[in-house]
């Protein structure tokens, strides 16, 4: 079976996949933070039983976080399927059989629906995780108002609930040392732009709207993929000047040579490696698929990778195994 993150999308060059996180509340039930553990069991039965009753029922599993190792519990943070603030309280998801989507329940809120797609496609994630919302919505009584939409723990979240995000690779860009001047930007147009790893490793970042009240899911959606676009054109603008240096194409030629025999790569090596690697594809250097890097970014973090061995690894041994992987599949 095809998982999303093996795929590849619209603007694959610079986005690598699309988010749509829907946030949702019982009307007749306190915030998971107000929760005694015996309500918290009984509403995440309730919202289990709801979506394993709809015609999803056989796309979904229960993940009790509690029951899992730690490696395992750590990896579904790792991959954004679950918070770590839910992996730390040992939470429950429910996830779809081909990863791309996960409802966290009782975290911030009882209902959290992340929903995932490969590329530029906020369309697809969205309507995925709109599909899930309608089983809550119709089966459900849902705190809404009609003043201020949804209502959510957070009162950041109010309105629509939620939040349109692009997971974006700007090493060019970054080079440039122009992600502040970036930032600020979008941030006026009331966006935000964040690395997704600390420091800025892999030069992944995160582009999502911060404004959920008083506009539409649609508009909210439109406005993240007008900005996007906007920032596709200006890394491969940068790429372009980037491709005239000759010493800085040596640079990602010696970086793959790094990687295929490398004996030992610590996360940041890896993370900083691919991202040369991806950059060294979309300036037609290698004749690989963006696929390749995507499925290295989601499984060869540590957690996921003790966790698909089954053990629980010392971090030189991670680094061996994962050097040994990464050289296998390049």
């Amino acid at each position: 079976m095809s998982r999303w993150y093996e795929n590849e999308g619209k603007n694959s060059d610079v986005v690598l996949y699309s988010k749509v996180r829907l946030a949702r509340n019982l009307a007749d039930s306190p915030f998971p933070s107000r929760m005694s553990d015996e309500i918290r069991k009984n509403v995440t039965k309730k919202l289990y039983a709801t979506l394993k009753n709809s015609s999803h029922a056989n796309e979904f599993e229960l993940v009790n976080l509690s029951d899992c190792t730690p490696s395992k519990a750590v990896s579904y943070a790792e991959k954004h399927l679950a918070s770590p603030e839910l992996v730390k309280k040992g939470g429950s998801l429910m996830l779809s059989n081909k990863e791309d989507v996960s409802v966290m329940l009782c975290e911030e809120d009882h209902i959290k629906i992340n929903s995932f797609a490969a590329g530029q496609d906020l369309e697809s994630a969205y309507e995925k995780a709109n599909d899930i919302d309608d089983v809550f919505l119709s089966s459900l009584k849902i705190a809404y108002s009609d003043r201020l939409g949804f209502l959510t723990a957070s009162p950041i979240n109010l309105g629509t609930g939620l939040k349109a995000s692009f997971i974006l690779h700007l090493p060019a860009l970054s080079q440039q040392r122009a992600i502040y001047k970036l930032s600020s930007m979008v941030g006026k147009l009331g966006l935000n732009l964040r690395e997704l790893y600390k420091n800025g490793t892999g030069d992944l970042y995160v582009l999502s709207n911060q404004v959920s009240l008083g506009i539409s899911e649609k508009s909210a959606i439109d406005n993240v993929t007008a900005i996007c676009e906007q920032i596709v054109n200006q890394e491969r603008s940068a790429r372009k000047e980037l491709a005239e240096n000759f010493e800085f194409e040596d640079k990602v030629y010696r970086n793959l040579g790094v990687l295929k025999t490398a004996r030992i790569l610590k996360t940041d090596e890896f993370l900083n490696g691919l991202s040369l690697v991806r950059l060294g594809i979309a300036l037609g250097y290698f004749d690989l698929p963006y696929s390749t890097v995507g499925d290295m970014l989601y499984t060869l973090q540590n957690a996921t990778l003790a966790a698909d061995t089954g053990k629980e690894l010392s971090d030189e041994t991670l680094d061996k195994l994962r050097a040994q992987i990464v050289r296998e599949k390049l």
